[in-house]
């Protein structure tokens, strides 16, 4: 079918698609999201699309290349309906059998379920799992039942409704539904969207513009990749309505060169919205036009910052602006312009189709709905995690992501990203929102979550993230530029041992003033990784100072390798030294030569019988 010309033609044409999409039907869904390509999804499926012709199977059994399904560690997945069976690191050679044996007969390859690695028992099922089994996936559930490529499955599932029922509620009634939604931005600030949109609406101009962000930047953050590459269509139906709500006809994606799968569904995605009358002039019969470009960034940070990305699309260089006039009522090319990112903009299909009561029923009063977050580091089950708002950190990540490897200790939590804070083990509890986290000393940001064990040192993470913020600096404000600069310099003095009790005083008044004079938020919660480290774990700063030792085994100028007596002579450690410096015979107690050692910790990781020792 052409273009769709009203709200009746769409329902009309959906029906047609429900009656061939039976829940009945055998699917085999292979995830082809980045993380799962990387680890040959894309040879996997093409492997079924041959097997399962091979052994005729082809006409009974739909071959699904879907998007992210968030367990990214475990790639590739293979999701099997109607049985919902889940398969893990599926490799091109474990295609025929899993055709023969699992799509053919139903029966269960053990080898190849989840097998939890705390309690060490098989899940088959996808909802079995605890990864799956606690999580509220209402922007990502649709990702293993949709090909991002046909907007026929999309619209199927009930895509593109949302945008009739707005279209026919009217522009005042939309807004007023998502303001009482309390959507709030889930970019990083959390700043509610209607009040946001209604500021845009109001104010007086002969163009508005509508923006996605999708120029994610926090390392290990890929929420949004996933979300584009998995559900595009989520996010410009989400576009479509609120540029009918505040009055735009153009609005524009901006969104990483980095994100090649990204750009390529995204683009197909809205060709096919076009050909199909959702984007264009005169949408669904109504009058109402709109359509969307895509603004590739080039990978710059600050870009992520909302005048900067709108200076970056006109084509100037990405540096922020003062926020004197808000990009609401001046932003892009000086018309009032209403930016929210990715994951804001799924959300608001949602809350159009099922309404304000239901969303606000999920998550606190305070911050309703669900959140996306990128759950990585010293964690058994990493991946995409999306959990209700209010759902507490120990919840996250000992529930869902099975806790720490090889019963490891817990020792921090890193929230928002490389401008938020880690809080400590007696912060577990705590309800994981916008408020709360913030009055803890860190920041939601953009989701980024990573969990660190007791062999993290708080004084180089502090190091890490202030040497990643002080590169990506526009440099544009000296606070910024020079604070950020500064501040690495004097935690990096820690780390070496040539720190002083001075030192730690100078960085917490730099920070203040970092904090206080920059121009833009990469500056303003640049100073939150050292200021929450400083707050929680001060004795590893003053080990440092006074003791000149690192605790955690990591710094390497405080640090020395030995092999202690439980060495048994199995020459792993020898052999793997990359230096040569230890030395033993077979079955007899081995030695570093410490002088030479670089310290680069592969003996202590090879050592199956923890011999080796840090002081």
């Amino acid at each position: 079918m052409g273009k769709i010309g009203s709200p009746k033609e769409l329902q009309s044409y959906r029906e047609g698609l429900a009656k061939k999409r039976s829940d009945s039907k055998k699917v085999v869904a292979v995830c082809c999201g980045t993380g799962c390509n990387a680890s040959g999804a894309r040879k996997v499926a093409a492997a079924f699309a041959e097997e399962l012709e091979k052994q005729g199977l082809g006409e009974q059994v739909e071959l699904r290349p879907t998007g992210c399904h968030g367990f990214c560690e475990r790639g590739t997945l293979v999701l099997m309906h109607p049985e919902e069976t889940l398969y893990q690191r599926v490799k091109p050679e474990d295609v025929a059998e899993i055709v023969s044996k699992t799509v053919a007969k139903g029966e269960v390859l053990e080898k190849h379920v989840y097998d939890d690695p705390v309690t060490g028992e098989k899940h088959v099922k996808e909802h079995e799992i605890p990864f799956y089994k606690h999580q509220n996936r209402l922007i990502l559930g649709k990702n293993g039942a949709i090909d991002p490529t046909k907007i026929d499955d999309y619209v199927a599932l009930g895509g593109y409704g949302a945008l009739s029922k707005a279209l026919s509620m009217g522009p005042e009634r939309v807004l007023d539904e998502v303001k009482r939604a309390n959507v709030r931005g889930r970019g990083g600030g959390g700043f509610p969207a209607g009040r946001k949109w209604e500021t845009c609406r109001n104010a007086p101009a002969d163009k508005r513009y509508v923006i996605c962000n999708a120029d994610e930047g926090d390392p290990g953050a890929f929420m949004d990749r996933s979300v584009l590459e998995g559900n595009p269509h989520a996010v410009i139906e989400g576009m479509i309505i609120g540029a009918y709500t505040v009055g735009s006809d153009e609005g524009y994606v901006y969104v990483r060169h980095e994100y090649p799968l990204a750009v390529e569904r995204l683009t197909i995605a809205l060709e096919q919205a076009r050909e199909k009358g959702f984007l264009g002039k005169d949408i669904l019969g109504t009058g109402f036009s709109f359509d969307i470009k895509i603004n590739r960034g080039g990978g710059a940070f600050v870009c992520g910052e909302s005048t900067a990305l709108m200076t970056s699309i006109e084509g100037k260089v990405g540096e922020p602006r003062a926020k004197h006039i808000h990009t609401v009522v001046a932003g892009l090319w000086g018309k009032p312009t209403n930016l929210n990112n990715v994951e804001t903009w799924a959300n608001i299909p949602l809350v159009i189709e099922k309404g304000a009561d239901w969303y606000t029923s999920i998550g606190t009063k305070g911050s309703p709905g669900t959140k996306i977050f990128s759950l990585v580091g010293k964690v058994n089950n990493t991946g995409l995690v999306e959990a209700p708002m209010g759902m507490t950190l120990r919840q996250i990540i000992f529930d869902i992501g099975g806790g720490i490897p090889k019963g490891g200790a817990f020792k921090a939590v890193q929230t928002g990203g490389p401008s938020g804070g880690c809080l400590p083990a007696e912060k577990l509890d705590i309800p994981v929102d916008f408020d709360t986290l913030v009055e803890q000393g860190s920041m939601m940001g953009s989701g980024g979550m990573i969990v660190m064990d007791d062999r993290t040192c708080m004084v180089d993470v502090a190091k890490y993230f202030l040497g990643f913020l002080k590169f990506e600096s526009c440099g544009k404000c000296t606070t910024c530029r020079e604070g950020t600069r500064r501040l690495h310099e004097l935690v990096t003095e820690i780390a070496e041992g040539r720190g002083t009790p001075e030192t730690i005083a100078l960085i917490e008044e730099l920070a203040e003033t970092v904090k206080e004079g920059s121009l833009c938020a990469l500056g303003t919660t640049a100073v939150n990784p050292v200021r929450s480290t400083l707050q929680f774990f001060r004795d590893e700063y003053l080990a440092h100072v006074n003791e000149k030792r690192c605790p955690a085994g990591v710094c390497k100028a405080l640090i020395t390798y030995e092999i202690t007596d439980a060495c048994t002579g199995c020459m792993v450690c020898k052999k793997r030294c990359p230096e040569g410096v230890i030395s033993g015979d077979k079955k007899q107690k081995h030695v570093i030569d410490a002088k030479k050692c670089i310290k680069c910790g592969i003996c202590r990781d090879v050592c199956k019988f923890d011999a080796v020792r840090v002081y």
